[in-house]
């Protein structure tokens, strides 16, 4: 049986009308298909634009990245292997959708929903008790293992975060500590918003990138906050 391989490809366009049409010829020329396109970033000089393209069985990624950035001024600025089933929620608008249909549940909805709004890998949400004790309160599919063996409930980071409590969303670096130091090493961009209170956190990761812009630290803060609002006082 033939086997498809779904890729994510962030690229960076120029500010010249027909580009992102030339990119998808180029694409195609090369028999890789685009399942679907989204705006991650408009500005003066051009757009940032995130591919899930689909390469044909035995199709090597190089291939994907020639053919866009034979496109001139294309930019393509990370490109990696995505299998994240995204569950029907597409963009933001169905992201608020499913926190509303079940509003007392919302940030756990967050949590399980927002890595397919951010074409992220996985989501946690941790909760800061108290100095020294972090818990993981939720977890999306595919969220890596970072809880210790002091069987709590809910589990106990094994290390602390110094940069928590939080008091705004950003992106995190994997070199500021309390997470594993493979992070560094993989290239994970993280980012992070507060859920409500400083000490309730959404953290996202995407493995072998792309970075998080500020329009997506931006776009997380919105929904995180829509997320706590819906929750109320006793999340």
């Amino acid at each position: 049986m033939l086997s498809y391989m779904s890729h994510l490809m962030r690229v960076v366009l120029p500010d010249r009308p027909g580009t992102l049409g030339a990119v998808a010829t180029a694409l195609g020329a090369a028999a890789i298909d685009i399942l679907s396109v989204t705006v991650v970033e408009r500005g003066p000089v051009g757009a940032v634009d995130d591919l899930l393209v689909v390469l044909p069985p035995g199709g090597l990624a190089d291939r994907a990245l020639s053919a866009a950035q034979s496109v001139p001024g294309v930019v393509v600025e990370s490109l990696r292997p995505f299998l994240a089933d995204g569950g029907g929620v597409a963009d933001d608008l169905d992201l608020v959708d499913a926190l509303t249909d079940q509003p007392r549940d919302a940030v756990a909805t967050l949590t399980e929903l927002a890595p397919c709004v951010f074409n992220a890998d996985w989501a946690v949400l941790l909760e800061h008790v108290d100095e020294g004790d972090v818990r993981i309160r939720e977890t999306s599919v595919g969220a890596p293992a970072l809880g210790g063996d002091d069987l709590g409930v809910p589990e106990r980071l094994r290390l602390t975060p110094p940069w928590l409590p939080l008091d705004r969303a950003r992106s995190v670096d994997a070199g500021e500590g309390g997470l594993p130091p493979r992070w560094q090493a993989m290239s994970m961009p993280l980012a992070a918003a507060p859920v409500g209170r400083d000490r309730l956190v959404i953290l996202l990761g995407r493995p072998g990138g792309p970075v998080f812009r500020g329009t997506e630290i931006s776009r997380l803060a919105h929904l995180a906050g829509i997320a706590a609002s819906l929750t109320g006082p006793s999340q």
